[in-house]
Order: C-alpha cells, then structure tokens, then sequence
C-alpha cells in the first residue's frame, strides 16, 4: 500500500511540476519578457497621419459658417469693421501663426525665413501686398499658395481671417 501511495505522489508531484513549468512559460509570455509578433488586421492595413493628404470637401457644400467666397464670383469683400479690437485679434494670431515666417515687422524676415530656400515669405509691407483686395489677401490666407504657403482655413476660423486680413493693412500705415 505504502508503493501505490508513493506512486501517486511522485505522479502527483510530476503533474505539479509540469503545470507549474506551462504556467511559468505563459506568464512570461503574457508580461513581455519574450515577445511574439503576432499578425493582425491593423498592420497590413493603410493608415493616414493626421492631416496627410485630406479628404476635400463635398461637391456642392457649405462650410458651418456659410459661404466665404463663390468660386468664379471673385474675391469676397471684407465684413469686419477694421476697429481696435479686430486689429487686436489680428496682431495676436498674426504672431502665433505668421510671424514665424514673415517676421515681427512682417517684411519676410521671420526666424524661418532662411530656411525657405526656394520662396522667400512676402514682405507684408511692400507696395505689392497692400496695394490687393482685402479679399485677395483673405484667399491667400485661406488657400495659401502652393509650395510657398501653407492654407490657414483649418487653423483660423473666417472671422480671425479678417481679423489678420485688418491687422495686415495696419502695417502699411505704421511704415
């Protein structure tokens, strides 16, 4: 009796042991310590970086704050009154978002500026900018220009585009 009882504890013993070693094995696994690529969906399908190649717009659509310009009606004409608070907002978000380029004075000479190595930022003071349509100067800041501007129309909502478009025509005055 005392042999069948020592069998069953060695078995026992030997079916602890190897539950023990697959337990052992799966944690590991389970905390990273041995890491297995597994296949999934995820990686084989394509993936976007925010703002890398968007979607354009709808045909036929209207932005949630109307329309700002009619292709072929040409350039919009500026409904904000050029007070001193729009001239405020203006010079605010022209220092967050144009300075960079255009430079403190706005005449092209921003810390980045000589970096651009094919188009150098306009100089928002010369005779060329100031002399165009406040709403020529609101589709450059929209749309921007290809390969020399990047469009803000993401970044500024249509009012805080005015707002630069009457901050930009106070330069020519403070010249």
């Amino acid at each position: 009796m005392s042999t069948s009882l020592g069998v069953i504890i060695k078995r026992l013993a030997m079916i602890f042991v190897v539950v023990g070693i697959v337990f052992g094995v799966m944690l590991i696994f389970s905390y990273d310590v041995i890491k297995i690529e597994w296949p999934s969906f995820m990686e084989i399908q394509p993936s976007f970086r925010p703002m890398e190649n968007p979607l354009p717009p709808p045909g036929r659509s209207i932005p949630v704050e109307g329309a700002i310009s009619i292709p072929g009606m040409g350039a919009p004409e500026n409904p904000t009154i050029a007070d001193e608070t729009s001239i405020a907002r203006g010079r605010e978000l022209f220092a967050i978002n144009c300075q960079m380029c255009h430079g403190a004075t706005a005449e092209g000479n921003g810390p980045i500026a000589p970096f651009l190595v094919n188009f150098k930022p306009a100089n928002l003071t010369s005779d060329v900018v100031q002399s165009k349509s406040d709403g020529s100067i609101f589709l450059t800041i929209s749309n921007g220009l290809e390969d020399r501007m990047p469009a803000l129309n993401e970044n500024l909502t249509v009012s805080e585009r005015w707002d630069v478009v009457n901050f930009i025509r106070t330069l020519k005055v403070s010249k």
